[in-house]
Order: structure tokens, then C-alpha cells, then sequence
């Protein structure tokens, strides 16, 4: 597998954070969906790793030509400004689409099982109240 660049990271870091952002209990980044991304795009989501480079190269252009600023360096105001208008399809429906297909991965890296290389020490099954055995 091919990896991203630091700044393709450093966009998907911001993404998930902004889908899943901390608060009284961890990000989206912070609790593994980073590394449930990485362990997928070795298995299953292999086929859609240039697709997501192409959608974080994308949001960084979008977010250098309206703000000057790369999507990672916006304030959290901003990025979530900027994703509102990709959900919608003010920035094209195939940037709408796949932000979904992000959504539904970051929410999988979030709250499935901590084998898979996410929800780290299960923080989101105990955030839910979700009874973890170990």
C-alpha cells in the first residue's frame, strides 16, 4: 500500500476530528480511527486508497483557494464550515458522496472493535455505556 503525504494526513487528521471532534471524551484521531483507516487500506479499503487521497488533496485545495490556508492550519469553525459546504454539494456531488463514504468509515474506526485497529482501549463502548469485559 502506498501512503499518504503529510499533508494528506494532516487533512484526514483534521476530517475526523471535525466528524468526530473531542470533547469530554476522545476524537475521532485520538481514539484510533487513524489506525483502523491505516489497517483497512491494507486489507479491504485497498481499492479506495487513491480515492481517498484524491478527496483529502481535493478539501485541501477547496480550503487553500477560499481561506489561503490549508485545511489543517483553518480553525475548527472554519473546517466545519467547509465540510457543511462538501456535504451539501456546493464543491461537487462526487465530494459529497465520498465524504459520506468517510463518515461511514471514521464512525466504523470509531465504534466497532478494538481488533480492528480502532476505538482504542474501547473508549467509545464505554462512553455509550456499552458493558466491555476484559
Amino acid at each position: 500500500m502506498s501512503s499518504f503525504t503529510a499533508t494528506q494526513e494532516a487533512t484526514l487528521r483534521a476530517v475526523v476530528d471535525r466528524i468526530i471532534p473531542p470533547d469530554d471524551h476522545p476524537g475521532g484521531w485520538e481514539a484510533g480511527v487513524g489506525n483502523y483507516l491505516t489497517r483497512q487500506f491494507a486489507g479491504d479499503l485497498a481499492p479506495l486508497f487513491g480515492d481517498y487521497a484524491n478527496f483529502l488533496a481535493a478539501i485541501d485545495a477547496i480550503a487553500r483557494r477560499l481561506h489561503g490556508a490549508p485545511f489543517a492550519a483553518l480553525p475548527t469553525a472554519t473546517q466545519d464550515a467547509l465540510l457543511v459546504q462538501i456535504e451539501s454539494d456546493a464543491h461537487g456531488d462526487d465530494l459529497a458522496r465520498f465524504f459520506a463514504v468517510l463518515v461511514t468509515h471514521a464512525m466504523e474506526g470509531y465504534y466497532g472493535d478494538p481488533g480492528n485497529g480502532g476505538n482504542r482501549d474501547a473508549v467509545a463502548w464505554r462512553m455509550i455505556g456499552f458493558e466491555v469485559r476484559g
